[in-house]
């Protein structure tokens, strides 16, 4: 976009004033004032903290720990062997947490 330096320039008061100008056209824009509402279909999959799952089952199949993994003793999540860093007093230390 080409400026031209010779027009006169805003002053602060100018683009204080454009400024005011634009904030009431917000306020009486319509569009612009609406807020965005949650559906309430849309909230009832959320779990909060604490809630009572007591009648849920595990949906999930749960392998026992395999002859070529191990569990890391800093993080306590099971690694395939590969992901071995060292043992530390017969502890096995995954790369991650090394």
């Amino acid at each position: 976009m080409a400026t031209d330096y010779d027009s006169p320039r805003k002053t602060d008061d100018d683009v204080n004033e454009d400024s005011i100008e634009e904030l009431k056209a917000r306020r009486n824009d319509k569009s612009a004032s609406t807020v965005d509402v949650d559906e309430f279909e849309q909230a009832e999959g959320l779990e909060l903290p604490g809630a009572d799952l007591s009648n849920e089952e595990l949906s999930v199949r749960v392998l026992p720990r395999q002859a070529d993994e191990f569990t890391c003793m800093s993080c306590f999540l099971v690694h395939h062997r590969s992901q071995l860093a060292y043992e530390r007093g017969g502890q096995p230390i995954c790369k991650d947490c090394e």
